[in-house]
């Protein structure tokens, strides 16, 4: 049975990682800053990055995804029902993944605890925590994350055409001389200064650097997306490790280790539906608006992973994403809108269903 948990744990870490790795930089691929092996690697290094952080800085998330708030401390502990758990929604993620629809892996955490402990402990499932702690973070998330995405988005977009109206930025030093009320110089000073080449050359200026500020909006990029990579491995894998603990060989450094992995793993070989979706799909992301999700989203969530709140990244990435669309001309998609809301309706339900057959299998 030991094993048999060990193996179950790491393959839902694999498909969290085919489903929710590439989300931190949907907008990296979606604004075709670079290519999708390139954002797959990034996502891939900061992911691996935020798991072996959340050994120390998530530890809040570790104990809650026990299941020991949902059902008693003696259920949690039982190894069939940490297979339960994770098999259900294992299975409830993989599912979406084929699909290329982004749910959330919390929600099918949460649905496969809940059902699992329904066959368990009957009405001893504690509804009221779940509700609280669980459900009410999932479920504003979303929202909350489209307001600043929205209002941000603007200023960003006018960052953005400011830097490409000045493509190549000359970084030089001015020989300037002090000159006193009466005329007299008193003495030479260095001036640093910015502009053009070719005003740099014309004053005389002698240049230290090139900067290229589509290139600093592309690095200020890539850095906003390797932030969501880092809090999503911040905030999921300790949620997923928690159902090793049963396992008494292994401590909390050892099975935040062997998820990292296996989500990283997960990623690299099945993102690529998902990566569609939400790159090309929920908006037609410009610059702007991609710096702006991936602001909004990298703030959110590593904000409630410091804080112990079980958000979930997807919810988050799709409302910044939703919401940076929506303050431009492009707009969003809401067909797919409503077709991934509805995934994320089906997606507690289903997770308990899948929960409660497992347990009521293995015991």
């Amino acid at each position: 049975m030991t094993i048999a948990l060990f193996i179950t744990v790491l393959l839902l870490a694999a498909t969290n990682g085919s489903n929710d790795n590439f989300k931190g930089v949907a907008t990296l691929y979606g604004s075709r800053t670079v290519g999708y092996w390139t954002s797959l690697g990034w996502a891939s290094v900061t992911t691996l990055a935020g798991s072996l952080g959340s050994v120390y800085l998530a530890q809040a998330l570790l104990k809650a995804f026990t299941g020991a708030g949902l059902v008693s401390a003696d259920i949690a502990a039982q190894t069939g029902f940490a297979m339960a758990v994770a098999g259900g929604a294992g299975l409830t993620v993989a599912l979406a993944s084929w699909r290329g629809l982004p749910i959330s892996t919390t929600h099918a955490l949460v649905g496969a605890m809940s059902g699992a402990g329904l066959v368990a402990a009957g009405m001893g499932v504690h509804f009221g925590s779940l509700g609280k702690t669980f459900l009410l973070p999932l479920l504003a998330s979303p929202l909350i994350a489209m307001i600043p995405a929205f209002i941000v988005a603007p200023l960003l977009r006018r960052l953005v055409a400011r830097a490409e109206r000045r493509q190549i930025d000359c970084l030089c030093v001015e020989q300037a001389a002090i000159v006193t009320p009466e005329g007299v110089m008193m003495r030479d000073t260095a001036m640093l200064r910015t502009g053009s080449v070719a005003e740099c050359s014309d004053s005389g200026a002698r240049p230290l650097a090139r900067i290229s500020s589509p290139r600093v909006v592309d690095t200020l990029h890539f850095l906003f997306a390797g932030a969501v990579g880092f809090a999503r491995g911040l905030n999921d894998t300790p949620k997923i490790a928690a159902l090793l603990l049963p396992i008494a060989m292994l401590d909390s450094h050892t099975a935040v280790l062997a998820v990292a992995i296996a989500m990283l793993l997960g990623g690299l070989l099945g993102a690529r539906r998902v990566a569609r979706t939400m790159s090309d799909k929920i908006t037609n992301l410009d610059l702007g608006a991609g710096l702006a999700a991936s602001l909004t989203t990298a703030l959110l969530v590593s904000t409630a992973s410091f804080n112990g709140l079980p958000v979930s990244t997807t919810h988050v990435s799709v409302g910044a994403l939703a919401g940076a669309g929506a303050s431009g001309r492009n707009g969003v998609n809401r067909r797919m809108l409503g077709t991934i809301a509805m995934s994320w309706v089906v997606t507690l339900p289903i997770g308990a269903l899948f929960g409660a057959m497992l347990y009521a299998w293995i015991r």
